[in-house]
C-alpha cells in the first residue's frame, strides 16, 4: 500500500532530493513530501510538532538540538553529506579575482550587496560569516551584506544580477546555470560543512524506513554526488 513520507530538508539539497523522491516514488509507489527551507526554521517546526519522518539539515547543532528536545530516534542519526562554501557572481558579469586577498573582490562589490543565508541562524549564513571572519573580511563586509531565508534565496538574488556576489554552497552553485564561481573558501576558513540525517519520533512505518534506507544507498549517493555534494562514507 503506497504511503506518505515527509521530508523535512535544507533548502541546498532541492535538486537532489527532487530526483532521488521521484526515482523512489516510480519504483515503490510511496510518495514522498518535501519540505524544504533553513535547517533552523524546519528544526524549530519539528520541535513544535510538526508531522516530519526524516530530518536532514545542513547543520550538525540543529540536529542536536533536536536531539536535546528527544525529537530524533535514538540511534537513527549518521552524517550523509559534506559541502564546499565558494564566492559567486551572476554569470553575464563574473569579473575576476585571483582569491580572497585580491583588492578587485571590493571593486567587483562596489555599493552592491553580498547575498547571504542568515548569518545567525542558517547554516550556510553561519558558515560563510565564520569564514569571512577567519579571513579578516567580514568587518569590511558586514555592512553589504543582503541576509535571505536560506542559500536558495541569496544564490537567486545573484543569478536575477540583484547581488553582484553571493556567498553558497558549491552543489547550489552548481545548480545554478546563471552564477560563475570567483573562488572557494578555504576549508580550514569555517567548521567542516555536514548533512546529518536521522529519523523524527512519530508513527514511522515500513515507507519511511524504505525512503531512510533509499538515501543511502547507491542511487541516491549518485544523484548527491552529480549534485556536487560530497558522500560521507561509514
Amino acid at each position: 500500500m503506497a504511503a506518505d513520507v515527509t521530508v523535512f530538508a535544507a533548502a541546498s539539497l532541492k535538486n537532489a532530493l527532487d530526483e532521488i523522491s521521484a526515482t523512489f516514488e516510480a519504483e515503490t509507489g510511496h510518495s514522498v513530501s518535501l519540505s524544504l527551507a533553513g535547517s533552523s526554521l524546519l528544526a524549530r517546526q519539528i520541535a513544535l510538532g510538526a508531522p516530519a519522518d526524516i530530518y536532514l539539515p545542513a547543520s550538525p547543532e540543529w540536529m542536536d538540538y533536536l536531539e536535546g528536545e528527544n525529537r530524533l530516534i535514538p540511534g537513527s542519526r549518521r552524517d550523509l553529506l559534506g559541502n564546499r562554501l565558494v564566492l559567486v557572481a551572476p554569470i553575464e558579469n563574473p569579473g575576476a579575482i585571483a582569491g580572497f586577498e585580491d583588492p578587485a573582490l571590493f571593486d567587483h562589490l562596489g555599493q552592491g550587496k553580498l547575498a547571504m543565508a542568515m548569518v545567525e541562524a542558517v547554516p550556510a549564513g553561519v558558515y560563510g560569516k565564520s569564514a569571512l571572519q577567519s579571513l579578516g573580511l567580514w568587518q569590511d563586509l558586514a555592512p553589504h551584506v543582503a541576509q535571505t531565508d536560506n542559500v536558495r534565496a541569496a544564490l537567486a538574488l545573484v543569478a536575477a544580477g540583484a547581488a553582484p556576489l553571493g556567498v553558497v554552497y558549491a552543489s547550489d552553485a552548481r545548480a545554478e546555470p546563471r552564477v560563475s564561481v570567483l573562488a572557494e573558501f578555504p576549508a580550514q576558513s569555517h567548521a567542516p560543512i555536514r548533512y546529518p540525517l536521522a529519523l523524527v519520533q512519530g508513527p514511522g512505518g515500513p515507507a519511511v524506513e524504505a525512503f531512510f534506507a533509499y538515501l543511502q544507498g547507491p542511487k541516491a549517493r549518485d544523484a548527491f554526488l552529480s549534485a556536487g555534494f560530497d558522500v560521507i562514507a561509514e
